[in-house]
């Protein structure tokens, strides 16, 4: 490890850094990295879950125990297991890719009172884009519906989500199915998915284990911000009641994170934090030692050594990939 190891805790929209944990707070600027089009075609690596000539690559997101997250971390800092063998850790890198996000927006008629503050947290989601990101924006209610295609002007969808009436049943996991395979054709490598929604699923025709194995071959990751009613509150439905549970197992599985509302006037925070959580991650790339080009899921595990001076950091990651086939 470095002797001058420098961390640099994010906390809310504020970034501080330190020389050590507990000393006085000094601010620390990153430049951000030469635009794609300035970098050689043959040496641009982009930081989402893949194989290229045999090179894993995966994001993770390092947090304290107050979920502020964590820079500044060096190689040293990271081990990785695939199917818990331990694997040489060849390419590290922490800058912000551009990626393609899609914005899938419950509809339904539960949502009425809370559409405000959830365009509100679209629009602080947008305020962190990179000028060379791309969003879509699919809405649903008793079915999916495509409202706004790829596109780099995050005005055309906030000026859709004006109009958003809220009305029908939830078809939560209809939504994410349907905006996972236009994921696919995004022209960014990172790919990421963030769901606003009130409850659980009530009008699908995908089941989840449908949408859990679609997420499992995807390259991106799935944040979610649910908007529940209370646990106490008489009006919270069976399917509000699983809704928590449903979108934390997708979220995580991706590594990405879920993050439950019960006070609507923390939505665009939590927005916000979502959309800075995407510009601060690490990237691990390694070749696997298991050279079986079988097609199989393999698990993958990022492990921690510890910086001296640090609380208990975590990190966030997807769970595994396919091996190829050819």
């Amino acid at each position: 490890m470095r002797n001058s190891f420098m961390f640099c805790v994010l906390g809310g929209i504020l970034a501080v850094c330190s020389g050590a944990w507990g000393q006085e707070a000094r601010p620390r600027i990153t430049p951000r990295p030469k635009p794609a089009a300035e970098v050689p075609e043959n040496e641009r690596i982009t930081p989402n879950i893949r194989i290229d000539t045999n090179l894993v690559l995966i994001p993770v997101t390092v947090t304290t125990p107050l979920n502020q997250f964590v820079t500044g971390m060096e190689k040293e800092n990271f081990r990785l297991f695939e199917d818990k063998n331990e694997q040489e850790v060849g390419y590290f890198a922490s800058f912000d890719a551009p990626l393609s996000i899609g914005l899938v927006f419950d509809a339904s008629g539960s949502m009425g009172s809370k559409l405000n503050k959830s365009r509100q947290a679209a629009a602080q989601f947008f305020k962190t884009a990179n000028p060379e990101d791309e969003f879509f924006l699919v809405q649903f209610n008793d079915r999916p519906q495509v409202v706004v295609p790829f596109t780099q002007n995050t005005e055309d969808i906030q000026s859709r989500l004006t109009f958003t009436q809220a009305k029908g049943r939830t078809a939560l996991l209809d939504g994410i199915y349907q905006a996972l395979q236009i994921l696919k054709k995004g022209r960014n490598p990172r790919k990421a998915l963030l769901i606003i929604s009130d409850g659980g699923d009530n009008s699908s025709r995908y089941t989840e284990n449908e949408v859990r194995n679609l997420l499992r071959e995807a390259d991106a990751q799935m944040y979610a911000i649910g908007i529940f009613e209370p646990m106490g509150s008489r009006g919270r439905t069976a399917e509000e009641l699983s809704g928590p549970g449903l979108l934390s197992e997708l979220a995580e599985m991706t590594g990405g994170r879920h993050f439950p509302v019960d006070n609507l006037n923390d939505l665009p925070d939590i927005a916000a934090k979502i959309g800075i959580e995407l510009r601060n991650q690490y990237v691990l790339g390694y070749v696997s030692k298991n050279l079986n080009r079988d097609g199989k899921y393999r698990r993958v595990t990022v492990k921690l050594n510890q910086p001296r001076g640090m609380p208990p950091l975590r990190a966030l990651h997807r769970q595994g990939y396919y091996a190829p086939t050819q």
